[in-house]
Parts: C-alpha cells; structure tokens; sequence
C-alpha cells in the first residue's frame, strides 16, 4: 500500500531563494511557452504573467501574431517569435488556451518536436493528447474531466473511486509526472510516489487560474533543473494556493472575496517573499 504525502510550506521554502550578485538572468530560468489561441489569447497571457512574477529570469512566446500582440501589451519584457534552436530554454509549458480539435499539422509536429527534445515540458489542456509520446521530461496538468478523458486514452482504470491512486496509476502508464488539480491537488510521479499539495481556497476556483498555475509551474520547474519534477511541481502548486489566499484575503481565517485569475498571478511575488521570509 503507498503512502500519500502532505506537502507543506518547508517542503515548498527548499525550491525557492532570493538571486545573488553572481546570478544573471539565464541563472533564474529561462521559460518558453507555446499556448494560447486566437479563440483564447488570455490564457497565453496568464500562464506569461504567470511566469515572469513567479521569478523567471527571462520568458519567451511562441503563437499567433494576434496572440502575441496581447502579450505583449501586457509584459513588453517577453521575447517572441519562434525559437530558432540557438535559444537556451529551461522549460516548456505548452497547451493552455488552445483545443486539439482545431489544431493545425503544423502546430502538432511543432509541439511534438517540442516533446522529442531533453527540456522539460508543462503540458497543459488542448496539448495533453500528445503526452504519451513524449520523449522529454514531462508534467501532464489536467482537470478532473481531462483527467478521466486521459485515463479512457490510456485504458487505465482505477478499480475504486480513490483520486491518489488513479493518478499513481496514470502516471507509470505515462511515463510522466501528474498533477491533477482540485481543492486537494495531487501529483504522482513514474515511480509511485505521491504528494497532496492543500494550500489554496475555494475563491480559486475560476477561469484561468489553470493557465496561471502553468505559467508558476514553468517558471518553478526552469529555476530547479536538476529536481525531480514531483518535487517543484508540488511546490509551484502550493505557491499557485499561496497566491490565491493572499489575493482573497483568507489568511488567518477571514472568509475573503472573489477574485480573478490575474489576481493570483499579481500576488506571487507576494506569496515568493512570504515564502522566504
């Protein structure tokens, strides 16, 4: 029988730190993101906000034009255009905001190229049909209507109504690490571990937060290559509830307020400097 385990706020501490005079920007993570569509361009600009605040040195866009002209009016500090192999990519997040039934043989094989290679990868919604034949190191994100879709794709079925071990299960199948959203996040690595990550509230239970956890989860994942994804997927998943709470002012029992995707991603710096405080 596996043991679930709880994540907490010193797990979390241990993938974070504030940069040195001898770091540069290539030291803090370099994310590229390849999400978003014509039909959806705010989740290209979520999961972009969302990796700049949560600490990546530097973030570059690949998209349609009209896309990333929204982008770009949000975070002028973000490099497009498509990445010609010269440039040094710590990781991926691909798929949010876009739907594989729209999908162009163009865009597929560019993603896939994209899973051939050794960067790891946040794959995200409308890229999640692609993750079994990924090569590179990777991080399937889905909801519980992706997820069960997922486990129909792979023929895995968990016996019993048990989230933990449908994801354990999933992810040997995969090859890959899961992390299955919802107000108790789980994420389950290849080798059967598994990791329940309790940090948010029910206010983020709203469109896009999803794309803004891709984004923290890029930024998380580039900072830390050489961790074991499990480990700062959970962390940026805690971050991503951390944020959520600070923006609906939960903390210390209050019953908070609404609040919007962009909400979360603007208060990760804040919940970064909580964190190392």
């Amino acid at each position: 029988m596996f043991q679930v385990r709880e994540w907490t706020r010193g797990d979390t501490v241990r993938w974070f730190r504030a940069p040195t005079a001898e770091d540069d920007k290539y030291a803090r993570g370099v994310v590229a993101l390849r999400t978003g569509s014509t039909t959806y361009p705010g989740a290209a600009v979520l999961g972009v906000e969302a990796a700049w605040r949560a600490g990546a040195g530097f973030v570059r866009f690949v998209g349609a034009e009209r896309v990333a002209d929204a982008v770009l009016a949000r975070r002028p500090e973000t490099v497009t255009g498509a990445d010609v192999g010269r440039s040094r990519v710590d990781a991926w997040v691909i798929g949010s905001g876009t739907d594989p039934m729209h999908r162009s043989e163009e865009e597929t094989a560019a993603l896939r190229e994209i899973l051939a290679a050794t960067a790891p990868v946040v794959i995200d919604a409308g890229a999640l049909d692609l993750a079994p034949d990924a090569r590179a190191p990777f991080l399937v994100t889905p909801h519980a209507r992706e997820f069960s879709r997922l486990q129909e794709r792979l023929r895995v079925t968990p016996g019993e109504d048990d989230r933990a071990e449908a994801a354990r299960r999933v992810a040997a199948e995969i090859g890959g690490v899961v992390l299955l959203k919802g107000a108790r996040t789980l994420v389950a690595a290849p080798d059967g571990t598994v990791i329940a990550v309790e940090a948010g509230t029910g206010w983020l239970a709203t469109a896009g937060t999803g794309d803004v956890l891709a984004g923290v989860l890029g930024a998380v994942i580039a900072a830390n290559p050489e961790a074991p994804i499990a480990e700062t997927a959970a962390a940026g998943a805690w971050l991503h509830g951390h944020a959520a709470r600070i923006a609906a002012d939960v903390l210390d029992g209050a019953p908070g307020h609404p609040i919007v995707a962009m909400d979360v991603a603007v208060a990760l710096p804040h919940a970064i400097a909580d964190v190392l405080a």
